[in-house]
């Protein structure tokens, strides 16, 4: 069911590759909620994607950019001002990736090499992507930012590696960032916490079906799936938010406050 909720809005959806995507399903919620898009990602993965797909469906271009280069990001916004006529009303950073994690190189032996390269594309992007819109003044007033993160940005998750650092960082920027941009120009900006979901870089992680089942058993209300977790963020790109921002919101059934729960401790006297 749909409400109308970004009727009139428009947006710039980084980081959707296919179906398994959140990205993806955020972008089809916002269409469905009245709202024009711009879709974005890097040039590796529009090649490798499906995201020509998504733009038929959602009537939106495809305009690739680099997310560690400012010249492709101010390409980006250039190219959106002229489609749309003028700034957007929010933007989602979906954007992740450990060559280390990819490597199968353990935390304790990462490849900085590596990490520098993950840390650049999965969190100083939001830097990149906030700072070079503040100066262009792409977001509107009481526009909003949602990046998405993952709750080993607080706990230790293993096999998770370097990402968790990422995500730690990640979130930092959007504090640090919503009260410069929401002091200047009343922009909001907020991370959401999502369940361990199967997306294409999700399931890049190792044990991350022993992830899912975990937190399943982990979470009352069990595991947030991709489509629950894109009609969260709608809400947050909607007016019925305007005073949320600099927080790290958790959609994860529940996960992130429970400190075992009946089938877990079942599970451990088997």
């Amino acid at each position: 069911m749909a409400y109308n909720l970004l009727k009139g809005k428009k947006g710039i959806i980084f980081g959707a590759l296919n179906e398994q995507s959140i990205a993806w399903k955020v972008a089809q919620r916002c269409h469905a909620e009245g709202a024009e898009i711009v879709l974005t990602n890097s040039p590796l993965a529009l090649r490798m994607g499906e995201l020509n797909n998504l733009a038929k469906e959602c009537d939106a271009p495809v305009i690739g950019a680099d997310v560690t280069s400012n010249d492709d990001i101010e390409n980006l916004y250039a190219k959106t001002k002229e489609h749309f006529g003028g700034g957007v009303d929010f933007i989602l950073h979906s954007i992740g990736m450990s060559v280390n994690v990819r490597k199968n190189i353990p935390y304790y032996q990462n490849n900085y090499e590596f990490t520098h390269k993950g840390f650049d594309i999965s969190a100083l992007s939001l830097h990149r992507v906030l700072q070079i819109a503040l100066k262009q003044d792409m977001i509107n007033e009481w526009g909003s930012v949602v990046a998405l993160t993952y709750i080993a940005a607080q706990r230790v998750f293993p096999d998770y590696n370097d990402m968790a650092d990422n995500k730690a960082v990640l979130e930092s920027i959007a504090r640090n960032f919503g009260y410069y941009y929401g002091t200047q120009k009343k922009v909001r900006i907020n991370t959401v916490s999502q369940s361990p979901t199967r997306t294409t870089a999700g399931s890049g992680v190792k044990g991350f079906d022993g992830f899912i089942n975990y937190a399943e058993k982990m979470s009352p209300l069990g595991n947030a799936n991709a489509d629950q977790c894109a009609d969260y963020v709608v809400t947050l790109f909607s007016d019925l938010t305007k005073m949320v921002t600099m927080q790290n919101l958790f959609h994860d059934g529940g996960f992130s406050f429970t400190g075992v729960t009946g089938a877990v401790i079942e599970q451990m006297e088997k």
